[in-house]
């Protein structure tokens, strides 16, 4: 095993120190694109040492690729039930935004090299954010985009059929509603105007010229409506996309090292940067 060289440090961002993990493999790769990796949880928690952030860093700088992982601003726990309450915050949009890309321009700049940019969850919408600013402000196109188990949309879009028939019955139980998902995105952004903006929730956007994206969905989670329609739009945009339903999982599989469907996701990824994310 190529077990990498786990580093805590900082950067300087625009709200002050963003903390950063550097995962350097022991045997690098040096035909592949540095990844970095943006964990989940509702844009509300998280961090450096939750397994959907180290685990899947680990496993990817093993195969020697280089790996950062960063702990971006999280904004208050939100309700779920009763009237929504935006608690005071100045963690909201975009400061988490503005830390993943204090982490991207860096990574870039230090390595001279594109790099790819993927997350779960909140982080892949975090990702695909970021890809899209990079795209529009920056004029450096990342290598590639890895989606995982995505929120792209300011409101879940409608079930299709292909995701309505897994999440039947006792499948449905514990699975994200509309309503859930249009609290959780407006609490990250706290403000009814900004759910509109693409910058902040790419689903619907302008997607041309990005990179090829990675998109892996869990088998019972209602949040595959967002990813199976984002598939669609980058296909409609003429961007190179592969969608991958994880069978047998539910939703946060990438947080669970010792599942069958943490195996089968890292796999996926492993196979996909292999093909897609290489400058040698």
């Amino acid at each position: 095993m190529n077990d990498p060289q786990v580093r805590d440090r900082t950067l300087d961002g625009l709200r002050g120190a963003v903390p950063i993990r550097e995962y350097l493999p022991a045997d690098p790769d040096t035909a592949a694109d540095p990844l970095l990796w943006i964990h989940g949880g509702a844009f509300v928690s998280g961090g450096l040492d939750q397994h959907e952030s180290h685990a899947v860093a680990s496993r990817v700088a093993a195969s020697g690729r280089r790996v950062r992982t960063v702990d971006y601003a999280l904004v208050p726990r939100f309700r779920i039930w009763g009237p929504p309450v935006l608690r005071p915050s100045s963690n909201r949009y975009p400061a988490p935004l503005d830390d993943v890309l204090t982490a991207a321009t860096d990574l870039m700049a230090g390595g001279g090299r594109r790099i790819v940019i993927g997350g779960a969850s909140a982080g892949a919408c975090l990702a695909a954010s970021g890809a899209l600013r990079l795209r529009d402000r920056s004029a450096e196109v990342p290598a590639g985009i890895i989606l995982a188990y995505a929120t792209l949309h300011a409101e879940l879009p409608s079930l299709p059929d292909s995701v309505r028939a897994r999440v039947r019955g006792r499948r449905r139980i514990g699975t994200y509603t509309p309503r859930m998902i249009r609290r959780m995105n407006l609490n990250y952004v706290g403000s009814p105007q900004l759910l509109a903006d693409p910058e902040v929730f790419p689903g619907g956007g302008k997607l041309a010229a990005l990179p090829p994206v990675l998109l892996l969905d869990a088998a019972y989670d209602t949040l595959s409506a967002s990813s199976t329609a984002f598939a669609g739009e980058l296909t409609e945009a003429g961007v190179p996309a592969e969608h991958h339903v994880v069978s047998g999982t539910r939703h946060g599989f990438l947080d669970r090292p010792d599942s069958p469907g943490f195996r089968a996701g890292i796999d996926a990824i492993l196979d996909w940067l292999g093909r897609t994310a290489r400058n040698g």
